[in-house]
């Protein structure tokens, strides 16, 4: 969809009006791949995580010996000791009380996961053509219906260096309606979550996309709630798709914009900052089948008009009529010659070989 919009309006940050307009960048024609996404973003995300486990003397901390055989009682262990209701009762299994869990966790746990290079690339560059089409983005929850074009470009982004200038371009693009709503989703964190420094959950808001030496704009968008910034050079797939979901609403700078097809290359050039990577390109040019198969062209070959005083009263099955099999599929006959041809040489070898072992 986005590949049938070649040319992308760039507007001037400071006036609002067109300043001018540049080609469409072609990571955004990469084919869009909802699983791929989801998969390396459950990956990405586990290695940040921080290694747990009990302690591992927790359940031992009792002097217990089982009392073995002969006194009618489970050989579990049991609390040494005596005048009190815990001497006798067992100890350290899981199914005793105060006892250790099954299995106790372990700080060796194998908590990052290895993600192929390649296949990294290929979710981001995904998640970038996802964000590209209104209809995912607006999916995503994203409050775009002010904003004059998906993908937005900025130009003269130099000047906003204050939070409040960058308050006033959002709104002058309609694009403020997505921060208001991030303000209105803050609330309590559900559960013990909220006592572990992390009390309030909110929505995800814009991502501004800017240049590696544009950033005065970080300082001035990160006070905005649900406003993230990142470099065009180091794109992170948990700001491109959060949760594992594509279709974020992502602001560019012109200068960041113009250097997408040198980092991520074209359909028919390779990247020249990452070294031999092509970007993926789609099997096929419309992946819309149920549009395709219903098209008065393919329609008309599988199912040519009929006059009106004729009617097909009898259609044979191709599974069981090998003559109607070969009219849907020329590629049947020779199919069906390279296994006969086959099952012969196999007749002739064994034929060999059972003479050669009676000899």
């Amino acid at each position: 969809m986005a590949a049938a919009r070649p040319l992308v309006n760039v507007y001037d940050a400071t006036t609002g009006e067109t300043s001018g307009q540049t080609e469409l960048p072609g990571v955004f024609t990469a084919p869009i791949r909802r699983d791929v996404v989801h998969f390396v973003h459950t990956n990405m995300a586990k290695n940040s995580r921080q290694a747990y486990a009990v302690k591992y003397q927790a359940g031992h901390d009792h002097s217990a010996e089982s009392w073995g055989t002969g006194r009618a009682v489970a050989r579990i262990p049991r609390v040494s000791g005596s005048g009190t209701h815990r001497a006798g009762q067992g100890a350290f299994g899981n199914m005793c009380r105060s006892g250790r869990m099954f299995a106790p966790t372990k700080v060796w746990r194998k908590w990052h996961r290895k993600i192929p290079v390649n296949q990294r690339r290929y979710a981001t560059v995904s998640a970038l053509a996802a964000s590209a089409i209104p209809a995912l983005v607006m999916a995503r929850g994203h409050r775009i219906d002010g904003v004059d074009e998906v993908p937005l470009v900025l130009s003269n982004t130099s000047g906003i260096a204050k939070t409040k200038v960058a308050t006033q371009v959002l709104a002058r693009f309609g694009a403020f309606a997505d921060v208001q709503k991030v303000m209105d989703s803050k609330k309590l964190r559900r559960g013990v979550g909220k006592m572990r420094n992390r009390r309030f959950v909110q929505r995800r808001g814009p991502l501004i996309i800017h240049a590696d030496d544009e950033s005065t704009l970080v300082r001035a968008f990160r006070n905005l709630p649900g406003v993230d910034s990142c470099r065009v050079s180091s794109l992170n797939l948990l700001q491109l798709a959060p949760g594992g979901h594509m279709g974020r609403f992502c602001i560019w700078t012109e200068a960041a914009f113009a250097s997408l097809n040198s980092i991520y290359g074209t359909s028919s050039a390779k990247s020249t900052e990452k070294s031999g990577y092509s970007l993926p390109t789609p099997s096929m040019s419309n992946a819309d089948l149920g549009r395709l198969i219903n098209s008065e062209e393919i329609q008309a070959v599988v199912r040519p008009a009929i006059k009106a005083t004729k009617y097909i009263t009898h259609k044979k099955n191709p599974l069981k009529n090998f003559g109607a099999m070969v009219k849907l599929n020329p590629y049947a006959m020779t199919h069906r010659r390279s296994e006969i041809l086959s099952a012969e040489k196999r007749a002739a070898a064994k034929a060999a070989k059972v003479a050669a072992i009676r000899k």
